[in-house]
C-alpha cells in the first residue's frame, strides 16, 4: 500500500513539472521592452537623458513636422540633449535635474520645415546628451488621422 502512494506522488510530481516546467526557459513576455505608443524610445546608455516616444507629425505633403515626445532626466543636473537630422540645423533642449519636458504636450513641439518624409515613412535621426556620441535612431513620421494627433499637424506656413 506504501508503494503505491509513493509511486502515485512521484507520478503526480512529474506530470506537474511536465505540465509546468516549460515556464521555467520560456521568456517573459512582460520582460520584453518596447515602446508601447506610436513612437519610439530613444536611450543612450552614456548619455543622462532618455528621450520616450519619439515621433513627427508632418503635414499631408511631408514638407512640415512636428517633432513630438518626452525627455527625461533623471540626474541630480540639468543636461542637454541635441537633436540632429540631415538638412536642418541641430536642436538643443534642456531638461532641469530630476524632471522631464514633454515636446507637444507642455511645451511647444520642434517645428521641422524641409522635412521631406511623407507621413508613413521614417526619419534618422541623431541624439546625443552629455558626453556621450549619441545614437541614431529611425523616427516614425505620422499624419493627423487620428483624433489626439489632429492639433499636432503643424501649419504650412
Amino acid at each position: 500500500m506504501k508503494s503505491r502512494l509513493v509511486a502515485s506522488a512521484a507520478l503526480s510530481a512529474v506530470v506537474l513539472l511536465g505540465a509546468t516546467g516549460c515556464t521555467f526557459i520560456s521568456p517573459q513576455a512582460t520582460k520584453i521592452e518596447y515602446s508601447a505608443s506610436d513612437g519610439v524610445n530613444v536611450s543612450d546608455a552614456e548619455g543622462p537623458i532618455d528621450a520616450r516616444n519619439v515621433f513627427i507629425v508632418a503635414n499631408e505633403d511631408g514638407t512640415v513636422g512636428n517633432l513630438i515626445g518626452a525627455f527625461v532626466n533623471p540626474t541630480d543636473e540639468r543636461a542637454t540633449i541635441t537633436i540632429a537630422f540631415t538638412g536642418n540645423d541641430a536642436f538643443t533642449i534642456t531638461v532641469p535635474a530630476g524632471d522631464s519636458i514633454s515636446l507637444g504636450a507642455d511645451a511647444e513641439p520642434l517645428r521641422i520645415v524641409g522635412l521631406d518624409s511623407k507621413p508613413g515613412s521614417t526619419v534618422e535621426i541623431h541624439f546625443q546628451s552629455g558626453d556621450s556620441t549619441g545614437v541614431k535612431t529611425a523616427i516614425p513620421v505620422l499624419d493627423g488621422g487620428l483624433p489626439y494627433y489632429a492639433d499636432l499637424v503643424p501649419e504650412e506656413n
